[in-house]
This record gives C-alpha cells, structure tokens and sequence, in this order.
C-alpha cells in the first residue's frame, strides 16, 4: 500500500536480521530504525509498521471494537514475547533472500476487513456468474476496502507512488465495462493485476516491479490462515455484539422483499425495473456461483494480507557484472552502432523517393517489401533492450570519465534504435495501405510504439538517473494498455477497413465475422448488402448469448445490440456468402 523509503530500505537490504551492538555483538531482529546504543525498554512497544510505512497515532487498530481490541493487544504481547531487544545476542548469518523478503507478521484482521471479504465474495459470485462487464469492478471494489482496511490497522499510509498505481488499477478494470472485446479486456486485467501488487507492496526496484504480482500466491494462503485466526479469536464473542447486527440485517432484507414485490405488482414498468438491476440469484449455476464466491473471497483476503504485511521485494539486491575495460566493452557496441547506423541511411534514402528504385533490385511487390521488413525491425528492437541491459551490466564504472562514456555509446546506439522503430511503422503502414488493418497488425504496432517509449525513457534515465525508472517503465505499460483498450482496436480495425472500402472498393467481409461488438458502429455504415454480411458474425453471437445483464454486458455491446434492433440484417445468407463472408482467412 505504501511505498518504502529509500535510505532506510537499503539499511534494511544489507542486513535485515542482524545488526551491531556497540560491544561489537549481534544484534538479531534490530531493524534498520533501531539504534544500536538505544537503551532496552520498559513496556511493550507498538507492534512494528511494515516497510515504508509510516505510524499514525498511537498503537491499535483504528476505531476498533472489544473483540478487535483484544485481539489487538494479545499480539502485541506475542510481539513483545518474540521481539528481541538491543543488547540481545545470536550468531551473525548471513540471511538469504527469502529471508530478506518475507514479511512481518500481521497484526490481528479486523472485523471490517472480514466483512469486505465475505462481500467481495458474495459480488463476485452474484455479478460475475454471467460474464465480465460492469460487474468487474463492482465486484473489485470490496476488496479495495479490506485491503484499505488491513493497511489503516497495519499503521501504513498511502504515499503518492500508491495512489497513482490504484488509481491506474480501477482505471484499467473499467475497460471490460467499456469494451466488448476480450483481448484489449485480458490485457487491461493482467496490467491492474501488476498495478494492484505495486500499490499493496510499494516496490520500487527491478525485482520489487517484476516479483511483486508473485506476492499475491504467498498472501492467498497466509491469508486464508490469517482469517482463519480472526475468526477463531471472536468465537466467544457474546450475543450482545453480533444480535443487534442480525436483527437489523433480517429486518431491512423483509422490508425489502415486502416492499419490493408490492410494488412491482403494483407497476409494471417498476417490475421490469427490479428484474434489470436484481442478479439472477436462481439454483441452475449455483455450484459456479459458489466458486466465485469462494475466489471472490480469497482474492479479497490476498490482497489485505498483503497490504497489512507485504512481502519485501525490494530487498532482493542484483549484483552489479564484472565491468570491462573500455576496450573490451565498447568494440562491439561501435560495431553495432555503425551497422545501425548504415541501416538508417538507407532507411533514409528509400523514404525521400527511393522506393521505385529498390523494388526494381529487390524483385519485390509494393506490399512485399512492406510486409517482409516490419517483423525483422520489430525483432531487432527487442534485442536492442536486451544488448543495452547486459551492456549497463558490464559497464566500466571506474570514475566519471568512464560513466561519461558509456552514456555516449548507449545514447548513440538508443537514437539509431529510435530511427529503427520508425522505420518499422512506415513499414506497417505501407503494409496496411496494401492488406488492411487487423487485429495482430494493430497489436504489433502499438507494441512498437511502447518499445519506442521504453528507449526514451532508457535515454532519459542516462541524464537525470535511474532511480524512477522500473516504475516508470511499469506505469507506461500500463498507460499503453489503458490507451490501448480506451480507443478499441476492434473499432479501429473496422473504421479502417470501411475507410479502405469506401477509397478503394476492397473489402474482407470474412474477416468481420471474428471481430467482436466493438466493431459494429463502424461497419453500420457500410451500404447494403455488404452491411448485413459483415455484421452477421456480431448478430449470430448476440443471439446464442440471448439477454445479457447489465452488470456483465459492455458499452460496446450495449450499442452494437441497439444498432441491430434498430437496423436488423436483411442480406440473406447465400449473397453473403457470394460475396465472401463465409471464407476461411489466415491472418498475419
């Protein structure tokens, strides 16, 4: 939840467990904050924040009941019990990386985060038992309360790193909501995913940004345990916390029903109303229901463990490579660097006109010479990040003369790489003049562009440092799938190839029968019959889904299913099928 400072998370990364008394013993358990000279206290202290956290107020869970509070202060003596204090001796062993990592012990669950839990659960398995759609994030968001819920009583705040990854998190779940296709949707879930480990585990490091989703397998079950305790701990508690609460809930839930089904009697415009909004709560998908339900749970739970104790991911050191001379280092990399640099001449030559010429030596079609170029610069660009990280590992660091060279060497080879990535879009685009655009055309080419971005910010890493830039590397990942979901591709696809049809009078109807709702707007204006044909494909899955829900049905698919029972497909299924709307496609 909270970002880990720097100076006293690199304290702690040198050697978590252990630290030097003044006599010269070790110290086991002293953490960073700790000083070696601070006298033993005299009364037990406040259960221990975790890293990067900052306490607020004395210990103890915020406004916390009697089971709670007891609950509370029973770890504390367990602490108290376990912690030893300056001046306490044990053998000095060096801690291996699991032990640098693994997280400290969580104060006791309080009863809010178990009631965010069970309502996560209970969302999930009313709201996602019919799809994905609204209902994501709906679902999503009691757990956000129990994980805000385990970080307030854990004592740890949220610092700005945290608000934006969360933020960015929800923003990324709106994208099912928004978009009826599924992979812009896979790819906005696994990025909130990313987001969501950053926000709960404050990482700021390479291996902190690319171990921290691992965290939430390890917070599934020690959460689950963790529960587990809490509940085990309330059980003696008496009928006059829990009564009142129950009555209540079985009072405004008759109220309700009684209510509800007088006046939907009563109207029939209010019972169709009710019937929209209410989820279909009927016995036929209960065993899915139930699996949700307990994955809604233990999603919910993950992730407040892991905000009450996040494991440290950021402790996890990478030693730096050997470096090499100058010699050694930069031979190859000049090598490499003229190689680009011839490449982009001729790149450079053939933009300004001189396309005609090298078609003429090639032997190769307009849209041949387009589609053979693109993957291999795409290739190319890839294994350009990987020679400047292994570069940078093995980089001579013996003085400012040294740092100095290897930012010139790099910066030239990062900008040859730039001029690269623009070749490889030119060549995209003459690919699409020629072939249209597709689903795998526009994918790639965005990822090119991403890949264009990481290589700016490598370049502005080399001048102001490195310290942001694993964060900023994740955070412009997750803004390209973002922006990525936000403007459809589908739709894109189809507001192409439509403009291509109206240019040029070509068309691929096949290949509308795959895209998904998003796409409909588009080709709603196409004339007839090649309208009808190309939204067969949207029609017929609309009709085998039959009535979709509000919570598990998209934007997209909301406007294509008004766009066809305003304008219905009339094209009969034998013109489409002349016009080829029904051939097989192999795309690429």
């Amino acid at each position: 939840m909270s970002e880990n400072t720097g100076g006293a998370d690199e304290a702690r990364s040198k050697d978590p467990k252990d630290s030097k008394a003044p006599d010269g013993t070790v110290n086991a358990g002293a953490t960073a904050g700790d000083s070696p000279a601070s006298p033993a206290p005299t009364a037990p202290a406040a259960p221990a924040a975790p890293a990067g956290s900052t306490p607020t107020g004395p210990a103890g869970p915020p406004s916390a009941g009697p089971a709670d509070a007891a609950a509370w202060q029973a770890w504390q003596a367990h602490q108290h019990q376990q912690r030893p204090w300056p001046g306490a001796h044990a053998p000095s062993v060096t801690p291996s990386w699991v032990t640098r990592v693994r997280p400290a012990e969580a104060a006791p669950i309080a009863t809010a985060t178990l009631l965010a839990a069970l309502a996560a659960g209970l969302a999930a398995a009313l709201l996602l038992g019919d799809g994905m759609g609204p209902g994501l994030l709906l679902a999503l968001l009691p757990a956000v309360v129990a994980a805000y819920v385990a970080a307030r009583t854990a004592r740890r705040t949220a610092r700005p790193w945290t608000v934006v990854w969360a933020i960015g998190c929800l923003a990324l779940l709106a994208v099912p909501a928004l978009r009826d296709s599924a992979w812009p949707s896979t790819l906005a879930i696994l990025s909130a995913v990313l987001l969501g480990a950053l926000a709960l585990h404050g990482s700021r490091t390479w291996p902190g940004v690319l171990l921290s989703p691992l965290g939430f397998f390890d917070s599934a079950v020690s959460g689950l345990a963790w529960a587990l305790v809490g509940l085990r701990s309330r059980g003696g508690v008496g009928r006059d916390r829990w009564l009142p609460i129950a009555k209540a809930t079985a009072v405004a839930v008759a109220l309700l029903v009684v209510f509800g089904a007088l006046f939907a009697s009563a109207d029939a415009a209010f019972a169709d109303l009710l019937s929209g909004l209410m989820p279909d709560v009927s016995t036929e998908n209960g065993p899915i229901r139930f699996l949700l339900f307990l994955l809604g749970t233990l999603i919910a739970l993950a992730a407040a463990r892991t905000a009450a104790a996040p494991l440290r991911w950021d402790r996890i050191k990478v030693a730096p490579g050997k470096p090499r001379s100058r010699v050694e280092w930069a031979l190859p990399l000049v090598v490499l660097n003229l190689l680009f640099a011839g490449f982009n001449a001729v790149q450079l030559a053939v933009l300004f006109g001189g396309y005609d010429k090298v078609l003429e030596s090639t032997g190769l079609s307009y849209a041949e010479y387009a589609r053979q170029g693109f993957w291999q610069l795409l290739w190319a660009t890839l294994f350009t990040l990987a020679v400047i990280a292994l570069a940078l590992r093995w980089a001579p660091r013996s003085g400012a003369g040294d740092r100095r060279f290897v930012r010139i060497v790099l910066g030239v080879l990062c900008a040859l790489t730039l001029v690269v990535v623009a070749a490889a879009l030119r060549r995209m685009d003459l690919y699409v003049d020629a072939y249209g655009l597709t689903r795998l055309r526009v994918s790639v080419a965005a990822m090119e562009l991403w890949l264009g971005l990481v290589i700016v910010l490598i370049m502005a890493a080399g001048v102001f440092g490195a310290r942001w830039l694993p964060r900023a590397v994740a955070g412009s990942a997750a803004a390209a799938v973002l922006a990525f979901g936000l403007l459809s591709p589908d739709g894109m696809v189809a507001e192409r190839n439509v403009a291509r049809f109206e240019d040029a009078a070509k068309i691929d109807l096949a290949y509308f029968q795959s895209l998904s709702a998003d796409a409909a707007p588009a080709l709603d204006r196409l004339p007839e019959p090649q309208r009808s044909c190309s939204l067969r494909g949207i029609n017929d899955e609309m009709s085998r889904a039959g009535d979709v829900p509000w919570y598990a049905m998209s934007l997209g698919e909301y406007r294509a299913r008004q766009i066809l029972r305003e304008r219905p497909v009339t094209a009969p299924y034998e013109v489409c099928s002349r016009l080829g709307a029904f051939g097989s496609r192999l795309e690429y």
